[in-house]
């Protein structure tokens, strides 16, 4: 948003300073139909907030996700092809969303509308409320709204009208330059995850390592051998509740490299879920034990860390031990068990013992018997949501999480795939840290294309041109017309019911 739209006194020759309401009509959308009837079978069009927050950077709307029938359109509003719509209620105000109706179309309540006066591109009103932030001119603070006397009275510099065609032209091609720049960069991001994906891919059929393995032939103990050790453990410190996962049959998996196997997930580390804490316990920062929620998770893994530090909940030792929750220790590979949020495959380390809550699952590997990265990254390249039985809320259990197979190799082989993960890992990172740079560069240059829009820097002015000064004039002078052709239809319409009464 530009700051300081008052201090821009200094206009070029021909333009003039005014305020949305003397060029343009404002007003606002129609009640939304309440009833199926008025939908079912519809073909009108109807804008909603939620059609807008879907453009993007698109300037035109021309289609919504509902449509009005003959029903419900008797008594509605149409709004005209042109028509400038911006969010006038709710959290959407802070969006600053803007449109630019293609056809004419009926629009909600929640919506605002400015139709240009005087033959004012619509673009031109559009790209100026690109750059008002309505979040100063809201009152409310549970739910904003916007009040169309704030709106009338936002100030508004006008050039000429040939020159506004100039300006809306020039900044079109500059945009689609620069749209086409950042469609690149998101195109570099799908391949920055496809390219992920594939690393982890190749790294657990055993590809990256394969000389490495070559030349160490017949030096490691074989990933038979510590599965061994690891089942060992398993029943020494099981205390007589060892559960033995029954045998898995490899005929239609993946052919493994020489020293690997084919196990199942419960055998290489201790699956354990998370407590219901009451809230009571939750959004608190005194206390010794960190606490972790599924969206602890997701923050960590958009930052690209692969460990649960910092956490926002806090809870004391006595307060644990009162409600006898199981602490997970460092090293638990953590991820979501229930939810939509299973879908998104997010997973992070536990870099200290920790509580987590009850939407929480975790793998915590055998100590000096599994790398703890290892299983990690194992559990990145599995799809839980394959494995939910539920079909409304997805969820998955302990039961089902210790059945899935995974290809386990000697544990240096392990220590070597997480290097050459973190490896080729590191040189994506550095690529994301530059395209999210320049996304944010690409922000701020849209923005600053805007500022010397309306500063009169972004075209030349040409001295033919008609001044603003006199298109205001004009505009001026036909509302006012067209105010005292209502206002003499209303005296008129008041004459005939006086009249009418008297004949009664």
């Amino acid at each position: 948003m530009i700051d300081g739209h008052n201090s821009l006194t200094q206009l070029p020759q021909g333009w003039v300073w005014t305020i949305l309401g003397e060029i343009s009509s404002l007003g606002a959308g129609n009640p939304a139909p309440q009833g199926e009837e008025y939908f079912d079978n519809g073909t009108y069009p109807f804008v909603r907030v939620q059609d807008m927050g879907s453009l993007g950077n698109v300037v035109y709307i021309y289609d919504t996700r509902d449509h009005l029938n003959n029903k419900a359109v008797e008594k509605l509003r149409l709004f005209p092809k042109g028509s400038v719509l911006f969010t006038k209620s709710g959290m959407s105000i802070l969006l600053n969303q803007r449109a630019i109706l293609g056809i004419d179309m009926y629009v909600v309540s929640h919506v605002g509308i400015a139709i240009p006066s005087g033959g004012i591109p619509s673009e031109y009103l559009y790209y100026w409320l690109k750059t008002i932030d309505f979040k100063d001119l809201t009152h409310a603070t549970t739910l904003p709204s916007l009040q169309l006397s704030k709106v009338r009275k936002i100030q508004i510099p006008l050039p000429p009208l040939p020159e506004q065609h100039r300006i809306v032209a020039r900044i079109e091609e500059l945009f689609t330059k620069l749209d086409a720049g950042v469609q690149a960069l998101k195109k570099i991001k799908a391949q920055l995850s496809r390219y992920r994906q594939a690393v982890l891919k190749h790294a657990f059929e055993g590809n990256p390592t394969e000389e490495w393995r070559e030349a160490r032939k017949g030096q490691m103990e074989s990933a038979f051998v510590l599965l061994e050790r690891i089942r060992e453990e398993r029943r020494r410190n099981a205390k007589g509740k060892f559960k033995e996962l029954p045998p898995l049959d490899t005929s239609d998996l993946l052919e493994l490299p020489e020293g690997w196997v084919w196990t199942r997930l419960g055998e290489v580390g201790e699956i354990n879920s998370g407590y219901g804490f009451p809230k009571k316990y939750q959004g608190r920062k005194e206390g010794e034990i960190p606490f972790f929620k599924v969206m602890d998770i997701s923050k960590a893994f958009l930052n690209h860390s692969i460990y649960l530090k910092d956490a926002d909940n806090y809870i004391s030792v006595k307060e644990r031990d009162e409600i006898k929750a199981e602490i997970l220790k460092a090293g638990t590979t953590v991820f979501a068990k229930i939810g939509e949020a299973i879908k998104l495959n997010r997973r992070a380390i536990l870099s200290q013992d920790s509580l987590v809550d009850n939407n929480v699952m975790g793998i915590y590997p055998f100590p000096g018997l599994i790398n703890v990265q290892f299983i990690f990254y194992l559990l990145l390249t599995i799809k839980l949501g394959d494995f939910s039985r539920a079909t409304t809320v997805p969820s998955v259990r302990k039961s089902d999480i210790e059945q899935i197979p995974v290809p386990f190799p000697p544990l240096p082989e392990q220590r070597k795939i997480v290097e050459e993960i973190e490896r080729c890992f590191s040189v994506a990172d550095e690529i994301n840290k530059i395209v999210e740079q320049s996304l944010k560069q690409a922000g701020r240059l849209r923005q600053s294309i805007l500022k010397r829009a309306f500063e009169g820097k972004l075209v030349p002015q040409h001295p033919t041109d008609e001044p603003a000064k006199r298109l205001l004039e004009r505009i001026k002078a036909e509302k006012a017309e067209i105010e005292l052709e209502k206002n003499a239809t209303g005296k008129r319409r008041n004459k005939l019911n006086t009249k009418q009464r008297r004949l009664i």
